[in-house]
């Protein structure tokens, strides 16, 4: 079976799609990755083929900067990002970036699938263009009606363009939907036609390598640091985290990102080290808490293995993800403008001494391992692509 994977050229949105590739791929299947040359790298580092179909994610955001003479969504509510971003920057500008590329490469190869991120507003257009079957990947939660609702305006100028109307919820749910996040933090999926739950991380390992760091006192509860791939470049919230925990009874690892230095964030106190990157898979499992950003792949991450966690959001989603972890009871969250050395410090504390927490982290880490595996997906979609 032939099989194209498309995502938006961020790592945040490639690296969720490609466990599943992976497990197509280990069946036989035929599996390309199209995206923004971003995307190369991450792809052939799993073996799998790679096409550029559009320039990269900064281009996009050029355009976007280029219409609003300014610095796109400055001065935006938190409560308004994605209303503003998905239809701008993911469904207008996005969407005419991919289009072209994406409709030529599934001309060229005919796949039986095409799947796609939910902010890839051009696989739904290509799909009815081809006859592929498309399968949308959820990367976090569902995005709310209105904010699909104005992506579908957007894109419909396009999809006019090539003789079609477009869809509503601009055609992302008229195939398979993948669900990643757990239904209990996203109940609209148990409402979804044509949705199927899979696993959004790996469960955690039997026996995980030691950390490559020391400390003074290991004896001390670990507490991960992190802003994921896409924010972590505010080394000034960094250094707040990092000087609000100096005096409390815990040890403290920070993970910035490749390109960022940690001696920008000396010097340290004795209880922290930052380095640039750890895999997850391996640092989680040495972990009592985490303080996050509320990124998706880091919130799943997380919860896979029952952690609590203070969530500072950044950008994006993280908004929305952060107020479901809480309302969940999995999390403190702290708002932008409510973030101070003493709430980090309150926020840690109430995570670490309230077993509650880790209680209800615990829960979710259950719904989590409940959940079919991208290899039992794969086999599905596969199976149902032969029978119908």
């Amino acid at each position: 079976m032939r099989v194209v994977v498309s995502c938006v050229p961020q790592t945040g949105h490639i690296l969720p799609l490609l466990p599943l590739a992976e497990a197509f791929a280990a069946r036989g299947d035929e599996v390309t990755v199209a995206s923004g040359p971003e995307a190369a790298a991450a792809a052939a580092g799993r073996g799998l083929g790679f096409r550029a179909v559009g320039p990269g994610l900064d281009t996009w955001f050029d355009a976007l900067r280029a219409r609003t003479r300014g610095v796109p969504g400055d001065g935006i509510a938190p409560e308004r990002v994605e209303r503003y971003f998905v239809p701008r920057l993911f469904a207008e500008i996005g969407t005419a970036s991919m289009v072209d590329g994406l409709l030529e490469l599934c001309e060229e190869l005919q796949p039986e699938l095409l799947v796609f991120d939910p902010y890839v507003f051009a696989g739904p257009l290509v799909a009815a263009l081809t006859g592929a079957s498309c399968v949308l990947h959820t990367i976090g939660a569902l995005m709310s009606p209105d904010v699909l609702d104005l992506a579908r305006d957007a894109v419909s100028p396009i999809w006019r363009a090539f003789g079609l109307e477009v869809p509503d919820a601009a055609g992302v749910f008229a195939g398979t939907t993948l669900a990643i996040c757990p239904s209990s933090l996203d109940p609209a999926v148990r409402t979804l036609a044509g949705a199927q739950p899979m696993r959004p991380a790996p469960l955690p390992a039997a026996d995980p390598p030691g950390l490559p760091v020391r400390f003074a006192d290991e004896s001390r509860p670990l507490l991960y640091v992190t802003l994921g791939t896409f924010s972590n470049n505010a080394l000034d919230l960094f250094r707040l985290i990092l000087e609000a925990l100096a005096r409390e009874p815990v040890n403290v690892l920070a993970t910035i990102g490749r390109d960022n230095d940690p001696l920008l964030l000396e010097p340290l106190a004795d209880n922290a080290r930052v380095v640039q990157f750890i895999p997850q898979a391996e640092l989680l499992p040495h972990c009592a808490g985490v303080v996050h950003h509320a990124g998706a792949g880091t919130t799943f991450g997380v919860l896979a293995h029952g952690l609590p966690a203070v969530a500072l959001p950044q950008s994006a989603d993280n908004f929305v993800i952060s107020q479901r972890l809480a309302a969940a009871g999995a999390a403190r969250t702290l708002m932008p403008g409510q973030v101070s050395g003493e709430a980090v410090r309150s926020g840690v504390r109430a995570v670490l001494e309230d077993d509650g927490y880790r209680r209800r982290a615990s829960l979710l880490a259950g719904e989590i391992a409940g959940m079919p595996s991208p290899e039992q997906v794969a086999a599905g979609l596969s199976a149902s692509r032969r029978t119908g």
